[in-house]
């Protein structure tokens, strides 16, 4: 049996959760039945005609892409431009079409963090932690189910702090509770007032993970009726977010620095503000459109930004502080694909016992829509 096409969307979301994908964009299966068995699966950075056709001559039946095709509402599909023409294109040949874009970019092990790979930075942080990520729950449990319930929760996927695992917070009082006769306390007796030794637990719950924490704990929890309290927090995600900035291993000039970004992202142009006669070692990336992270690179300290999309104006923004190097959008985001498969890889034995093996290709079309007269 062939896994569907929601299995493996779902193993792909367990490392990049569509929830934190950015309010403006449109992620997820955007064309396709979910419930379609996958024969193969094609990934590329964009769809355009040449990569379905790709897609049809290699017999995949599932084109992840990284840049979603649909951005904005579609009104009418009758091949007027090159977005219906795709569309068309893929619901003709029954190919399916995922994007997780920005769910991606926010992601520790993402975009930038392939970014950060390649130029090898060390003691890496997100540019733009993302703000409410974050959930705190508190619950009440009897002390001697306390340890039962918090690994339950630790395992669903709270008390995640930065780069520590198995974070809570406990202590002790009296709680009290009365049954009814409609009811089967797994402590006392109904119609009897109770007066129980409980621990007030609380745990910092990602966003993505809330519902399979609650299902945790109602699963672990002795009490029939479950008593927890659920809120957002202010506090941001520091491993969640936009753009990372580290450190190479020793400075280097600003012209060796530029000639590592052409050498590694195969570019023979790069649009810079002007250098500063400095060493180069703090380096702040955001893949794609990051004019909008110039000042977050500066307050982080670093000495190169690497980004794209840049505007004339976005250049004096540089004010003789760092360095800005435009590399060019697809020149920034080219690598992705090969993260997505790494990311879709890393979780393929869980279907081993379960489905047919199935073959995931890298697309070999070149989709950048820029060329350079040289």
């Amino acid at each position: 049996m062939n896994p569907t096409i929601k299995d493996i969307t779902r193993l792909l979301e367990q490392d990049t959760p569509l929830t934190y994908a950015e309010d403006f964009d449109n992620v997820g299966l955007l064309v396709g039945n979910p419930n379609t068995p996958v024969s193969k699966v094609l990934i590329t950075l964009d769809t355009t005609l040449d990569v379905l056709e790709e897609a049809i001559q290699t017999g995949c039946n599932l084109v992840i892409s990284f840049h979603p095709i649909i951005f904005s509402g579609l009104k009418k599909i009758t091949g007027r431009n090159y977005v219906e023409r795709i569309v068309m294109k893929a619901i003709e040949n029954k190919i399916a079409i995922y994007a997780p874009h920005t769910a991606l970019d926010n992601q520790w092990e993402g975009v930038n963090g392939k970014i950060c790979d390649l130029l090898n930075l060390n003691d890496r942080q997100i540019l733009l932690p993302k703000k409410e990520t974050l959930l705190k729950l508190s619950t009440y449990i009897p002390s001697d189910h306390l340890e039962t319930v918090k690994e339950a929760l630790f395992a669903a996927g709270a008390g995640h702090i930065g780069n520590y695992s198995s974070c809570s917070f406990s202590f002790q009082g009296t709680g009290t509770f009365k049954g009814s006769n409609n009811s089967t306390p797994a402590i006392g007796k109904p119609n009897v007032l109770e007066n129980i030794l409980e621990h007030n637990l609380q745990v910092i719950v990602p966003k993505h993970a809330k519902n399979n924490v609650i299902a945790a704990l109602n699963k672990s929890h002795p009490y029939e009726e479950v008593a927890f309290d659920l809120f957002k927090i202010e506090n941001s995600n520091h491993r969640i977010g936009l753009g990372m900035v580290g450190s190479l291993e020793s400075p280097i000039k600003e012209s060796e620095a530029l000639e590592l970004l052409k050498n590694i992202f195969d570019t023979s142009i790069i649009r810079h503000s002007g250098f500063l006669g400095k060493s180069v070692q703090r380096i702040a990336v955001l893949g794609g459109s990051g004019a909008f992270a110039i000042n977050a690179a500066k307050t982080a300290g670093a000495d190169l930004f690497v980004t794209s999309d840049l505007k004339y104006h976005d250049f004096f923004k540089a004010e003789k502080t760092i360095v800005l190097a435009d590399i060019g959008h697809y020149e920034s985001e080219k690598f992705t694909k090969n993260r997505i498969k790494t990311l879709l890889y890393r979780k393929i034995h869980i279907f081993a016992s379960k489905f047919n093996p199935f073959d995931v290709i890298l697309s070999k079309v070149n989709t950048n829509p820029v060329e350079y007269f040289i």
